[in-house]
């Protein structure tokens, strides 16, 4: 496992800024941006097919890093353009009936809940959600009866929400859908690169991520995990192209054999590459390192901003991960991150409307949000902490 000097050292962007907005798009290291160029710069010689021509194995290469990641087999991995792009084309591949029901939990991605609402509208299908325990987090209870009551035919669970740093238990989850017959996707958006994923131990159908967050690789590219089930099935994404069917007679198509069925013909070759070089560097660094020192990280922001006069660290959950929440009244959500920008320091501000239900229940409009990866340092966390601490606030 390489030192975290080297690891700094490797991500040009320790040397500018105090980058805690992980969650949201994190530091690239210098070889996934050295890979996109030079793909970049191939295509701009030669052409952007036959750059991709040269690149035939290194592309295939992505689905390989990926598979290893997952526990999978590469023909398990599609490539999409962001992990809300793959969760679409997944929900897309359900065979939706008037009356079917969508099981999903409070915290679910705004993102995510829209589309539920949207398939609601278009199919007549009903959305119930299992409702949080008193420690936070899906009430497992809940859930096994609404499944046991109502025979979802998919149940959809967002394994790390945007708006705190709970984990939700997907395996636990897991084991109630297979037990039970039900389609089950998981939304990893914000768990992929921080949390070692296992698909075979979640027990999921699908698996839908990005790159640009915690993964630390490029915007614009994300993946989605299809089970050997859901292929087997014939299930297959609405509206395919030639890279997910193939036409066989004027009147006929046959879907992909594998997850390429998924997938659209126009991908980015540079992106895509990106990608394989981001997932690669995770593995070299050690998934189960990565997470335990996330969550180390976090743990002392959630410490040090507790003991700040006036402010409210609102995460909940027995599981917690690197995403850390705080609100305080006399923060003014604009000029506290004009504030933290002017000192060097990157965080997020996480509005309401990404979080109906739990910001409703917390009582706030919105919540400042810090995500620090493994290439923070302690000294960056109590940094930022001892900003907060002299924000004037009249």
């Amino acid at each position: 496992m390489p030192t975290l000097h080297t690891l700094r050292a490797e991500t040009p962007g320790c040397a500018h800024r105090n980058h805690l907005n992980n969650a949201g798009a994190a530091l690239p290291p210098g070889r996934v941006l050295q890979v996109m160029q030079e793909q970049l710069d191939l295509e701009a010689r030669i052409g952007g097919y036959e750059a991709a021509d040269q690149a035939t194995e290194q592309l295939a290469g992505f689905y390989q890093a990926m598979a290893r990641l997952l526990n999978t087999d590469s023909g398990n991995i599609a490539c999409a353009t962001s992990a809300t792009d793959a969760y679409a084309r997944a929900l897309s591949a359900i065979p939706w009936q008037p009356g079917d029901v969508i099981l999903t939990t409070e915290n679910d991605y705004v993102s995510n809940q829209i589309a539920f609402l949207s398939l609601k509208k278009r199919f007549q299908i009903k959305l119930l959600r299992a409702k949080d325990s008193d420690a936070g987090g899906v009430d497992l209870d809940d859930m096994a009866y609404l499944i046991r009551q109502h025979n979802p035919v998919l149940v959809a669970v967002t394994h790390v929400p945007t708006n705190s740093g709970l984990v939700q238990p997907v395996e636990a989850i897991g084991a109630l859908c297979r037990a039970n017959d039900c389609w089950y996707l998981v939304d990893a958006c914000q768990s992929a690169g921080q949390l070692a994923l296992d698909v075979q131990k979640i027990g999921c159908d699908f698996l839908s991520g990005t790159f640009r967050k915690f993964l630390r690789g490029p915007r614009g590219a994300g993946f989605l995990f299809v089970s050997d089930r859901v292929l087997k099935a014939g299930l297959e994404m609405l509206l395919p192209d030639m890279r997910s069917g193939h036409w066989k007679s004027p009147d006929t198509y046959e879907p992909a054999a594998d997850a390429r069925r998924f997938e659209y013909w126009e991908m980015s070759a540079a992106l895509i590459l990106g990608s394989k070089a981001a997932a690669e560097y995770a593995l070299q660094t050690g998934m189960d390192w990565i997470e335990q020192r996330v969550r180390s990280l976090a743990e002392q922001a959630r410490q040090e901003l507790s003991a700040l006069s006036g402010v409210r660290v609102l995460d909940q959950g027995t599981d917690l991960c690197g995403i850390v929440t705080a609100y305080c009244p006399e923060w003014e959500p604009r000029k506290i991150m004009a504030y933290l920008w002017d000192r060097q320091i990157n965080a997020r501000i996480t509005p309401n409307y990404v979080a109906r239900i739990d910001f409703s229940r917390k009582g706030i409009q919105w919540a400042l949000r810090i995500s620090p990866h493994y290439y923070n340092t302690e000294a960056e966390i109590s940094a930022a902490v001892a900003a907060l601490r002299d924000y004037p606030t009249s």
